[in-house]
């Protein structure tokens, strides 16, 4: 079963930081683009960031000089590096990944995501 699992969210105080990490697992080959998406209440999924297997990095307006993407490769793992928060990146924190799996066909996976609650 090919899955990705977040772990890192939480409470936080405007200004803060938090990283959340995203690791893919199961029968895959490779995995290719990996993403942060978010929610809000009330809101549409938007994306965040999305990091490509070369390294190459995008990031909505919102967020920029704020929040960095990163990954291991070994680990089959993408971060998220949240900066500089503030109220209205309060979300649930979805990671998504284009993977080659190991029947070379390739899948968009989801994980269930984690809470991110910018607070004082």
């Amino acid at each position: 079963q090919v899955q990705l699992v977040e772990s890192g969210g939480g409470l936080v105080q405007p200004g803060g930081s938090l990283r959340l990490s995203c690791a893919a697992s199961g029968n895959i080959f490779s995995v290719l683009a990996m993403r942060w998406y978010r929610q809000a209440p009330g809101k549409q999924r938007e994306l965040v960031a999305g990091i490509t297997n070369g390294g190459n990095t995008n990031y909505t307006d919102s967020v920029k000089g704020r929040f960095r993407i990163s990954r291991d490769n070994s680990k089959n793992t993408v971060y998220l590096h949240l900066n500089s928060q503030k109220p209205e990146d309060t979300a649930v924190y979805y990671c998504n990944a284009d993977v080659l799996l190991g029947n070379w066909k390739t899948q968009t996976i989801w994980g269930k995501g984690t809470q991110v609650t910018v607070s004082s």
